[in-house]
């Protein structure tokens, strides 16, 4: 599955409103409002409903986690090989949740990259995420710990942060793509991120909490067409 830029993806976590029959829901709605905008929109379900996902939309479908490891006797872990039998198009890596040594962040791109499979890093900061992107990531995602899910985004509570982040990976890598997240909840905080010189959005609670999640997505993809 192509992706394009601008780009915003939905990690939905484990969130009870997005287990199942909700899940398949979210994501029929995003696919809805991609195809309507021309915004790619790429949904990260978990586990369980995750090829049930990627087999029923035609949008991207991330996995919320990949494993550093080759198959084998890794038992309860995720392999590269798992997500792409499965139609799955990536995968995060290293989100705040879900924390990887830089070793098996590097090793885990790796393995992706082997599949043919699309991979999303997450950085705290300006310096993880400069070390970041020198392992060649498809993208990267820069989401300060403790602005997640307080519908603060750090867009709007700390710009010099996400400025400071592009201009230091810049530096290293001018081919991989940098999104903005970390309490990203309205179509505005999607402007000042693309306007600080990301290419797109990731964000969770804002949208699988919401009571109008289309007419929210909507409006946001609408907005990082800026």
């Amino acid at each position: 599955m192509k992706i394009s830029y601008p780009l915003v993806v939905l990690n939905f976590k484990n969130y009870g409103e997005a287990i199942g029959s909700r899940c398949l829901k979210l994501a029929k709605i995003a696919e809805k409002v991609s195809l309507d905008t021309g915004v790619t929109v790429a949904v990260c379900p978990n586990f369980v409903d995750l090829e049930k996902i990627a087999r029923s939309v035609a949008i991207p479908v991330l996995a919320q986690h990949c494993d550093p490891y080759e198959p084998g006797a890794f038992t309860g872990s995720v392999v590269a090989e798992n997500l792409r039998e499965a139609k799955v198009s990536g995968s995060l890596l290293n989100h705040s949740e879900k924390r990887l040594k830089l070793s098996a962040i590097a090793a885990a791109v790796a393995r992706l990259k082997r599949v043919g499979l699309f991979s999303l890093v997450c950085a705290d900061d300006v310096s993880s995420a400069a070390a970041a992107s020198a392992l060649n990531p498809d993208a990267l995602a820069i989401e300060p710990p403790e602005l997640i899910g307080t519908g603060v985004s750090v867009s709007t509570a700390r710009p010099e942060v996400v400025t400071k982040t592009v201009a230091s990976v810049r530096k290293l890598n001018k081919e991989v793509h940098i999104l903005c997240g970390a309490g990203v909840s309205t179509p505005d905080d999607v402007k000042k991120a693309i306007l600080l010189g990301t290419e797109g959005v990731l964000l969770s609670s804002a949208y699988v909490k919401s009571r109008d999640p289309e007419t929210l997505l909507r409006k946001m993809c609408e907005f990082s067409l800026v």
